[in-house]
């Protein structure tokens, strides 16, 4: 049972982690391709080392027009090549220097090294607050831009609001954010408690987003999630099958979007908010909201 049950928890993220973009015909406003579609055939998250198109350029620094650095923060099972094929080379294209991070691995032996978000969330916002830290040494920087799918919507703010990293972030974009935990991690922790396990094999963090789990409890602590001074940007939709209810990502004090109010024909569901065109033009207005531009629905 305790085989058959670490499977079923890993082959989401293995499927993630073999699924790549397919290059779009415009570079959006850059060099570099910038694809928006998922296609479950290419090993690039799997791939040992190596970046995400525009990401990690350590000699990058920010200009007046874009003066925070952006870090990436992966969603589950999944690492910070196979997540940001789409937001690497967009973020790059118009300006920005982009950062993306492996977190929450459960082993340095490759290829266990490219599935992160795993371990507990505690000790992954531990490895982003570091990581944040030597974005700001880099760059020269004072604060940095978040922008997080999935579990990568969440977890960083334990650093935000536990760990002093308030000061350091600006604008915190999530996609797909679960603030108030998913309904299928709970009903699943549950079962996986009725055969003694104490949490869900190989994802410590997966028990940690359950609607009910002490995590999510401590995160709304002192009224709620948001963090005077920190602008967040929620990106919602109502497809998700991984956040359930896709409500779950609204949050009092933050600008809640539903792609689908702007877009209602619309059917991006919870992978595909890593690379569907209207929500990457959302996240685009969320870091300049000096400079909006319209968002073509597709």
């Amino acid at each position: 049972m305790r085989r058959l049950l670490a499977v079923l928890v890993a082959l989401p993220g293995l499927l993630l982690g073999t699924f790549v973009v397919v290059p779009a015909a415009s570079a959006d406003g850059g060099d570099l391709p910038v694809p928006y579609s998922i296609f479950p055939m290419s090993l690039v998250g799997l791939a040992p080392g190596g970046n995400a198109p525009g990401t990690n350029d350590w000699s990058c620094r920010p200009t007046a027009a874009h003066p925070r650095p952006v870090v990436l923060v992966h969603a589950t099972g999944v690492n910070g090549v196979a997540n940001w094929q789409t937001y690497g080379p967009l973020l790059k294209n118009n300006g920005y220097c982009v950062f993306a991070l492996t977190y929450g691995t459960l082993s340095r032996i490759y290829p266990l090294n490219r599935f992160g978000a795993l371990g507990p969330m505690e000790a992954s916002a531990e490895q982003l607050r570091v990581f944040v830290d030597s974005v700001l040494a880099a760059t020269g920087a004072d604060q940095v831009d978040l922008v997080g799918h999935s579990q990568g919507t969440l977890m960083p703010n334990y650093y935000v609001k536990f760990l002093g990293g308030a000061p350091k972030v600006h604008a915190y974009v999530s996609l797909a954010p679960l603030w108030h935990g998913s309904l299928t991690s709970g009903v699943f922790a549950s079962a996986v408690r009725v055969f003694g396990l104490p949490a869900i094999p190989v994802c410590t963090a997966c028990d940690q987003w359950a609607w009910n789990s002490a995590f999510i409890q401590k995160m709304h602590q002192g009224g709620g999630a948001a963090v005077p001074g920190v602008s967040y940007v929620n990106v919602i939709t109502r497809y998700d099958q991984a956040v359930v209810p896709y409500t779950s990502g609204y949050e009092p004090g933050m600008t809640n979007i539903l792609l689908q109010d702007l877009c209602p024909f619309n059917i991006t569901e919870h992978i595909h908010m890593g690379a569907s065109r209207p929500a990457s033009q959302v996240v685009l207005n969320a870091l300049d909201p000096e400079h909006p531009r319209p968002v073509t629905c597709q």
